[in-house]
């Protein structure tokens, strides 16, 4: 296996509402996934080339490397979807269209893509720590909103990420209080690049 380099962000400058020492505690701790899939990707190659395969060590490792590098791609994915000049769905107009097609019909009250966002800010606001995905199913293209526990479990074989949101208390911890969720996922969907998200469709 290859170790992994880290990747820049260009656009994580200037956000709307999550502040710039936000982000830059929060790359500290990308980097540390990375550190950390390169120190199993190290002691797994090395139990390759020495066809070291049993006892606990060599099964803990190829576990462990499902959370680490599942944290680092994820981060990446999440990064890559926040730009402070995004916000506007409108930029993605096939996205959109698929978003009002898989969570219509709209309503007198409501359109389709408001009842998506509804209950993919519903899903982002449960208890507990993960992320919050919207998915499209690479056999259908259908798409729909999934949760992930830690980094490695609740992921759907076969369904590619389109839209990723960390919903791990250190995403706002830094420049809001633990209890302020709320206003971190309204800041979130302030800040999603839609045009990034709309690329990732198949």
């Amino acid at each position: 296996m290859l170790s992994y380099q880290a990747k820049t962000f260009s656009t994580l400058k200037n956000l709307k509402g999550i502040t710039d020492l936000e982000i830059d505690e929060h790359l500290k701790l990308y980097t540390g996934y990375i550190n950390n899939s390169n120190k199993l990707i190290e002691l797994l190659n090395d139990k390759i080339a020495k066809n070291d395969f049993e006892g606990p060590q060599f099964s803990e490792l190829v576990r462990r490397i499902g959370f680490e590098f599942n944290g680092l791609r994820l981060h990446e994915l999440y990064f890559e979807n926040l730009n402070g000049q995004g916000g506007d769905e409108n930029k993605a107009p096939k996205l959109k269209k698929l978003i009002e097609k898989n969570f219509g019909p709209a309503s007198a009250e409501t359109s389709s893509f408001e009842s998506f966002k509804d209950y993919f800010l519903k899903v982002a606001a449960m208890r507990g720590t993960g992320w919050t995905l919207l998915c499209q199913n690479c056999d259908n293209e259908n798409l729909s909103v999934h949760w992930v526990n830690d980094h490695e479990n609740g992921h759907v074989a076969g369904f590619e990420p389109i839209v990723v949101m960390d919903c791990w208390e250190h995403a706002w911890t830094a420049y809001l209080k633990p209890t302020e969720r709320a206003k971190y996922i309204e800041d979130f969907w302030n800040n999603i690049d839609w045009k990034v998200c709309e690329e990732r469709l198949a």
